[in-house]
C-alpha cells in the first residue's frame, strides 16, 4: 500500500495554507470563506502565524500572485475583531477574516469582539495565541496560574463567547479543529465566532500533513426549506388574523430574501416593520413598509404592533428593543409565527416554529397563501399611519424656525445631521453606526435605498465598533462609500482604526457628531431620574461635581494627527458641502472625517414606546422617586406571549 503524500509545515504554516482553500458556495456562487488575515503580533504568535504569513506572502510576491491569505496590520485587538465581523455582516455572512492575536492581553482584548460576533450571529476566526502546551518554561509572560487547575488559560474566557472552541496541544488535533471550526461559520444557524486557541510552542512545531488538507474545499451553505405541516399551521393563522404584521429581522437580508419579501408583502397586503438587523428589508417608499418596530420604532409600527392578533417574525430573534421590552405587541391572545433558520429563535414566544431558510419559506408561504388579502381597514390603517409618520420625519431633517433659532451658533440638531447625509449620499452608500442616540434615530428616521444601504449593529450595542466596523465594509466593497456616524463618546472609544484605513488606503467617511457626553445615556438616565449623572464630558467644578464646563478636546485635530482629511462644519450648507466633497474623495484616499457639533437637548421624535431598565426602588431624590412610579405603571403593559398557537378554524 502506497502511504499517504505529506508535506512539512509548522502548525502555524498549516493553517495559513488550509485558511486560504476554503471558500463558500450558494445558489451556485462561490467566495473566498476568508478575505484574510487581520493580526498584531507579539511574542505568542510572531515566530508562528505571523512567520507563516511572511512566508505566505514572500512565496506570492516571488511568484507574481496574490498571497493565498492577504495580512492587514490592525492596531486594537478588539477592532480588528469589529472589522472582520463588518465584512461578515456586509457579505451575508458567506465572507469573513481570521483574526490572529499574541498571549494574554492581546488574546484577551478579542473578548469583546468575539461577544459582538456570536449575539450577531457572524462569523469570524478567532486565532488567540496561548501559553506553552508543554508548560517547560511556566510560568511565561502574561500567563495566568491557577493553583487549582493547570490546564487553564486566559483564552478559556472565549469559551461562553464563541459558538466554537477548541485549542490544539498536538499538530495531529489541528485538522478537526479547522474542519468544525468552517463547519460552524458556514452553518447559518450556528454560525458566531468560532476561536481555535494555539499555544506559542505548537505554532512553531512542525509535523507531516497529509496533503488533501490543503486541497481546495468548498462549503455549501444551504437553504432549509419548510416543513409542510408547520408551513400549513402558518398559512392557517393568517387567514384567521385580521390585523397581522410582519417583523422583519437580520434573517430575510443574511439569506437575500428582500425580493421574496416584498412578494409577500405586496401579495397579501401585511404591513412588515422592521428591526435594527433587518431595517431595509423592504426599500423606502414600499406601500407596505411602516418602518422601525418597538423601543426605537416609528409610531405606525407600534401603532399596529398593539393592534396586531398575528405577529409573523422573519429571521428575527426578538431582542428587546425590537419588542418594547414584551410590551409593544399588547392585543390580548396576541399569536406568534417565527420563520427562521435557528430553531432557538423560531420557537421563541410560545410561537409557530416555521424553521427554514427566510427566502425559501417566504416562497413557499406566500405561495400557500394565494388569493389571501388583509382586509380594507387594515390596508388603510397601514398607509394613514405611515403617511403621519413620514411627516414627521420630514419635520426631523428640516426643522421648523422655532428650533433652529433656539441652537447655538454653529449647532445642528442631529435630525439635521442625519437628514444631510441620507438625502445627499447615493442609494447604495453605507450609513453604519451601533451606539449611543443615533442607532435609535437612525433606526427611526433613515430612509434606506438599497438592501445594503444600512449597517447598524445593536446587537451589542459596542461602542469602538463604527469606524473598524466600517472599515470591514469598505474592504468588502469597493464600489460603495461607507458612512460611519459616531459620537464623541464612541469615537473616543476606538479611532485607533483610522490609522489601518491610512495605511490600506482603504476610503471610509466618518461623520464625527460631537455633543461633548454621552447622548444617549445622558437622556436615559434622565428619564430614570438619575439627572445625567456621569454622562457629560466637562470639568469637575468648584463643589466637587462634573459640571464645570466643557472639555477643551479637539477631536477634530485628533482624527488629523491619524492621518485622516479633516473637514469641520458649523452649518448646514457647510455639512452638505462637506457630504459633496466626502463622495468626491478618490477611492485610495484613505479616511475622510466630517466634524460637527449637535445639540443634544433636541431630540427625534418620540416612538411613543418603552425599553425596561429598573429604576431605584426607594431613594431620597424626588427625581428617582417620580421615575419608579413610571417605571411600575410601564411595567403594566408587559406580557408574557404564552398564547396557544392553534389557529382559529378556518378553511384552506
Amino acid at each position: 500500500m502506497t502511504p499517504p503524500e505529506t508535506v512539512r509545515l509548522t502548525v502555524a504554516q498549516a493553517v495559513v495554507r488550509f485558511l486560504a482553500q476554503q471558500w463558500t458556495e450558494r445558489d451556485g456562487e462561490r467566495q473566498r470563506l476568508f478575505a484574510g488575515c487581520l493580526g498584531i503580533f507579539g511574542h505568542g504568535n510572531v515566530a508562528g502565524i505571523g512567520q507563516a504569513l511572511l512566508e505566505d506572502e514572500v512565496r506570492a510576491a516571488e511568484a507574481g500572485d496574490e498571497p493565498g491569505l492577504r495580512y492587514v496590520l490592525g492596531r486594537n485587538e478588539q477592532a480588528m475583531v469589529h472589522t472582520a465581523v463588518g465584512h461578515a455582516k456586509h457579505r451575508d455572512r458567506l465572507s469573513t477574516w481570521a483574526v490572529t492575536a499574541s498571549v494574554g492581553p492581546g488574546s484577551t482584548n478579542m473578548l469583546t469582539g468575539a461577544a459582538l460576533a456570536t449575539i450577531n450571529r457572524l462569523p469570524v476566526l478567532l486565532l488567540p495565541s496561548g501559553t506553552f502546551a508543554t508548560r517547560v518554561s511556566a510560568p511565561v509572560l502574561q500567563e495566568l496560574e491557577l493553583p487549582h487547575a493547570a490546564d487553564v488559560s486566559v483564552n478559556d474566557a472565549f469559551r461562553p463567547l464563541s459558538r466554537f472552541y477548541d485549542q490544539v496541544d498536538r499538530p495531529e488535533q489541528l485538522p478537526a479543529a479547522l474542519l468544525g471550526a468552517c463547519r460552524v461559520l458556514t452553518d447559518p444557524a450556528e454560525t458566531g465566532a468560532a476561536t481555535i486557541s494555539l499555544p506559542q510552542d505548537v505554532q512553531a512545531e512542525a509535523f507531516d500533513w497529509p496533503v488533501e488538507l490543503f486541497a481546495e474545499r468548498v462549503w455549501h451553505v444551504a437553504r432549509p426549506p419548510a416543513e409542510p405541516s408547520r408551513l400549513g399551521d402558518v398559512a392557517d393563522a393568517v387567514r384567521a388574523s385580521e390585523r397581522p404584521l410582519v417583523v422583519a429581522g437580520g434573517g430575510v437580508h443574511y439569506s437575500g430574501a428582500e425580493a421574496a419579501l416584498a412578494a409577500f408583502a405586496e401579495a397579501t397586503g401585511i404591513p412588515v416593520a422592521e428591526t435594527q438587523a433587518g431595517k431595509g428589508s423592504l426599500p423606502h417608499g414600499h406601500p407596505q413598509l411602516v418602518g422601525a418596530v418597538g423601543s426605537t420604532g416609528t409610531t405606525a409600527a407600534n401603532a399596529l404592533a398593539a393592534e396586531a392578533d398575528l405577529v409573523i417574525g422573519i429571521g428575527t430573534r426578538w431582542s428587546d428593543f425590537a419588542t418594547a421590552s414584551r410590551t409593544a405587541f399588547r392585543e390580548n391572545g396576541v399569536r406568534f409565527a417565527s420563520l427562521n433558520v435557528a430553531s432557538f429563535d423560531a420557537g421563541k414566544h410560545s410561537g409557530l416554529a416555521l424553521v427554514a431558510d427566510a427566502r425559501s419559506g417566504l416562497d413557499a408561504l406566500t405561495e400557500a397563501l394565494d388569493g389571501w388579502h388583509v382586509g380594507t381597514a387594515h390596508a388603510e390603517r397601514t398607509a394613514d399611519l405611515w403617511q403621519q409618520w413620514d411627516a414627521r420625519v420630514e419635520a426631523t431633517y428640516d426643522p421648523p424656525a422655532e428650533v433652529t433659532d433656539a441652537l447655538a451658533e454653529g449647532l445642528l440638531t442631529q435630525g439635521q445631521v442625519l437628514g444631510v447625509v441620507n438625502e445627499h449620499t447615493d442609494p447604495r452608500d453605507v450609513v453604519l453606526c451601533a451606539a449611543g442616540s443615533m442607532p435609535g434615530d437612525l433606526h427611526k428616521l433613515w430612509r434606506v435605498r438599497d438592501r445594503k444601504g444600512y449597517h447598524v449593529e445593536y446587537g451589542y450595542s459596542c461602542m469602538g465598533y463604527e469606524i473598524p466596523g466600517a472599515l470591514g465594509v469598505a474592504l468588502a466593497d469597493d464600489t460603495r462609500d461607507v458612512f460611519a456616524m459616531v459620537g464623541d463618546g464612541g469615537y473616543l472609544m476606538m479611532p485607533t482604526e483610522l490609522v489601518v484605513a491610512v495605511q490600506e488606503r482603504v476610503k471610509l467617511v466618518v461623520v464625527l457628531v460631537q455633543n461633548h457626553g454621552f447622548h444617549s445615556i445622558g437622556s436615559l438616565s434622565e428619564g430614570l431620574g438619575s439627572q445625567r449623572f456621569g454622562t457629560s464630558y466637562e470639568y469637575r467644578g468648584g463643589d466637587g461635581r462634573l459640571d464645570g464646563g466643557h472639555l477643551p478636546v479637539d477631536l477634530a485635530a485628533n482624527a488629523r494627527s491619524l492621518g485622516a482629511h479633516v473637514v469641520e462644519v458649523h452649518s448646514r450648507d457647510e455639512l452638505v458641502a462637506a457630504v459633496a466633497d466626502a463622495r468626491a474623495w478618490p477611492r485610495d484616499g484613505g479616511p475622510f472625517v466630517i466634524h460637527v457639533e449637535t445639540d443634544p437637548r433636541v431630540h427625534s421624535p418620540s416612538s411613543d414606546s418603552w425599553w425596561d431598565v429598573p429604576v431605584a426602588q426607594t431613594s431620597t431624590l424626588e427625581s428617582t422617586r417620580a421615575a419608579s412610579d413610571a417605571y411600575r405603571a410601564a411595567k403594566a403593559d408587559q406580557r408574557p406571549h404564552l398564547a396557544p398557537t392553534t389557529p382559529k378554524e378556518t378553511t384552506r
